[in-house]
C-alpha cells in the first residue's frame, strides 16, 4: 500500500495538470466519471494516503489501496479504473478506489492531522493517543486519524528508531518517549519522501524485512501484530515492551 510521502509523489508528478482542463475520461470506475469531461481542475491534494482532484464544486477521492498503481503520460495494457486526457498529457490509475466528495473539500478533512501537511499538529497527535491507552502502539501509529499518511514501513522504522516494541500498550509507553514517537512520525515521513525521490528508500531501513539487528546482532522477530495484524519486525533485546 503507498504511504503517504508516495502520494505527495504523485502530486508533484501531475502539477503540470493544475488548471488545466480534462479533454476525454474514461475507465471501468463505478462513479459517474463522465462528470468529469470539459470540468477545469481547481487543485491537486493530499491528505495522508488519499489522493484528491479538486474542482469548483466537488473533489475525487482516489484511494490507492494495497495494489494501486497510476502513469503519467504513459499506459499499461490494462484498462485504467480512471483515464483523464488533457491537451498537454494524460493521467491513468489502476486498480485503486475512486469516490466523489461533494462540495467544499475542507469539511472532509483535518489537515493537521496529515504528518507532512505544513498544518500537522503534534499536539493534537497526542492528545489522540491519551485516549486509547489500551491500544497497542503499533495499531495507534497506523490509525489514519492520528497519523494520516503513515504506513507500514514508517511504523517499523520509526519504532525501531524509538527502542519501542511494538506490542507495547500507548498508555505505559513514557511520555517522553510518546513525545519522541510523534516527532519521529513525521520526521521520517519526509525522510521517506527525500529517499523515495532518490530511488534509494530500501537502502535506508533499519527494520522492515531485516533478519538481524543492526544494533545488537541478534535475529529480528517477525510477527503479525496488534488487531490490525500488520506485520511488525523488531529486536526483543532493544525495543522495550511496556505492558
Amino acid at each position: 500500500m503507498p504511504e503517504g510521502p508516495s502520494i505527495l509523489i504523485l502530486k508533484e508528478e501531475v502539477q503540470q495538470f493544475a488548471g488545466q482542463t480534462i479533454m476525454e475520461v474514461s475507465g471501468n470506475s463505478s462513479i459517474d466519471i463522465h462528470r468529469l469531461k470539459a470540468k477545469k481542475i481547481v487543485a491537486f491534494k493530499t491528505w495522508g494516503k488519499h489522493f484528491l482532484i479538486c474542482f469548483e464544486d466537488f473533489t475525487v477521492k482516489i484511494h490507492m489501496l494495497m495494489f494501486g498503481t497510476y502513469r503519467v503520460n504513459e499506459q499499461k495494457e490494462t484498462k485504467p479504473r480512471l483515464h483523464l486526457q488533457f491537451a498537454t498529457g494524460e493521467i491513468n490509475f489502476y486498480t485503486c478506489s475512486i469516490k466523489i466528495l461533494e462540495g467544499d473539500v475542507n469539511q472532509y478533512y483535518d489537515w493537521s492531522e496529515d504528518v507532512l501537511n505544513e498544518n500537522w499538529n503534534p499536539k493534537k497527535a497526542k492528545q489522540s493517543l491519551d485516549k486509547i491507552p489500551d491500544e497497542m502502539i503499533c495499531d495507534a501509529i497506523l490509525d489514519q486519524n492520528i497519523f494520516s499518511g503513515v504506513g507500514n514501513i514508517i511504523k517499523n522504522e520509526v519504532l525501531y528508531r524509538c527502542f519501542i516494541h511494538p506490542e507495547s500498550l500507548v498508555g505505559k509507553i513514557p511520555s517522553e518517549k510518546i513525545t519522541e514517537i510523534i516527532s519521529e512520525c513525521s520526521l521520517y515521513s519526509f525522510e521517506f519522501l527525500y529517499w523515495k525521490k532518490k530511488f534509494e528508500l530500501k537502502k535506508h531501513w533499519l527494520s522492515y524485512t531485516k533478519n538481524s539487528c543492526l544494533r545488537c546482532n541478534l535475529p529480528m522477530i517477525r510477527k503479525y501484530t496488534g488487531k490490525k495484524k500488520r506485520r511488525s519486525f523488531f529486536c526483543t533485546n532493544c525495543q522495550q515492551l511496556h505492558i
